[in-house]
């Protein structure tokens, strides 16, 4: 689950990491009022109107600001609410945005030049343990750094039995070239960063920029949060956090009715019980020459009802040209699918203009092709999988 930067810094600050203190605000008045509180708390007279949508660059699509004044913070405020934000994570037609993060002033005049770091907490799945990622490089894009100069980017591998060693902490601060009182704070940025990591059990920490402050205060200034959907049972109030408005419709749409699904870009719908023989199936699709639009586990049982419900997630789709339904009965029976297939089908009337390639395998498959082969429907039964790809194949 994606949070929004305020949200994540909210993580954050309960973990004792030190962050640019802000208040989120949905209306000019309000991002006002929120400038006016932090004043008085931080004594900072400008302040950085920042878009929250689940997407990074927001800075290059004019969603990031500095204001000078109040004037300007509810003009500033006022041109960003309700706009298509469009960054290089967005889709094309961009993200409507619906909140503002009024945040305080940090590059403020001091002893020493402020310094941005990159760091990010991770799991490395190759080796199965966490990772700490960081650069000198902050506030850049860390795929344009590992790309170009990437000797700056250094890893800390952390075993999840034993946990961030004090040692490991300073070894980061040592790396990105700080000492002193800046040294001391990025050890402690470090290992309260790793406590919320795991804590909130998230799936991502990325901060950037960390920013060293020119009196050596160490504080995250963005904070892109992916936190674990299995876990959430144990975080109540971060499920509360979830902000649907930001995600796809019809994967919201199926999660209520209990369907995995995963909108992607191609031209085939699948259908399919089992996370593994929906893989194989987005591979056999790329071999008869289609492009998976979806990824659908209907799981063990795929009666009329749940059928025709997955029918109209895929079929909401306007580049699906085809549906494949791949089924194993092992839980479920063969015919009980068929005939699941056939009643969904007939409820739905011209609602399917697609044409369907069905394949089931397993528990009473061949009654199952019988009574799709007679249901004079326009579906198409198989039953080995190149017959199925040809069959999708022949339908694009």
């Amino acid at each position: 689950m994606n949070l929004h930067e305020y949200q994540g810094k909210e993580i954050l600050a309960q973990f004792g990491v030190g962050i640019q203190r802000g208040i989120v605000a949905e209306t000019p008045q309000a991002a006002v009022e929120a400038a006016e509180k932090l004043t008085e708390e931080t004594g900072t007279g400008w302040h950085v109107i920042k878009a929250q949508v689940h997407a990074g660059g927001r800075g290059k699509g004019g969603g990031v600001k500095l204001a000078k004044s109040l004037e300007e913070v509810q003009s500033i405020s006022d041109t960003i609410l309700g706009m298509q934000l469009v960054t290089p994570q967005t889709p094309p037609e961009g993200k409507t945005v619906h909140q503002v993060l009024i945040a305080e002033d940090v590059y403020y005049p001091g002893a020493s030049e402020p310094s941005e770091f990159y760091v990010s907490v991770l799991l490395n799945r190759a080796t199965g343990k966490n990772m700490i990622m960081y650069s000198t490089e902050g506030g850049m894009d860390i795929e344009t750094v590992a790309e170009e100069t990437p000797h700056l980017i250094f890893t800390e591998e952390i075993d999840p039995g034993l946990g961030l060693l004090p040692f490991q902490a300073r070894k980061v601060a040592f790396n990105l070239g700080l000492s002193g009182q800046a040294f001391k704070q990025m050890t402690k940025f470090i290992t309260a960063l790793y406590k919320a990591y795991v804590g909130s059990d998230a799936s991502l920490f990325e901060i950037n920029p960390v920013l060293k402050t020119s009196d050596d205060k160490i504080i995250a200034v963005d904070a892109k949060v992916v936190l674990d959907d299995n876990a959430l049972y144990r975080h109540p109030d971060y499920e509360a956090m979830r902000d649907l408005r930001e995600e796809n419709p019809v994967e919201v749409e199926a999660k209520a009715v209990g369907l995995s699904y995963v909108d992607l870009d191609g031209n085939v719908g699948c259908m399919v019980n089992g996370a593994g023989l929906a893989m194989a199936t987005m591979d056999l699709i790329k071999q008869a020459g289609g492009d998976p639009a979806n990824f659908l586990d209907v799981g063990g049982t795929a009666d009329a009802a749940r059928v025709e419900t997955a029918f109209r997630l895929i079929l909401q789709d306007p580049k699906v040209k085809a549906i494949l339904v791949n089924i194993f009965g092992g839980i479920v029976r063969c015919d009980r699918v068929a005939q699941g297939i056939v009643d969904a089908y007939k409820n739905m009337g011209d609602a399917i203009n697609v044409p369907i390639i069905v394949r089931l395998q397993g528990t009473n498959a061949e009654q199952a092709k019988e009574l799709i082969d007679a249901s004079g429907l326009n579906v198409q039964s198989a039953i080995e999988f190149k017959e199925a790809a040809d069959k999708v194949q022949a339908a694009l």
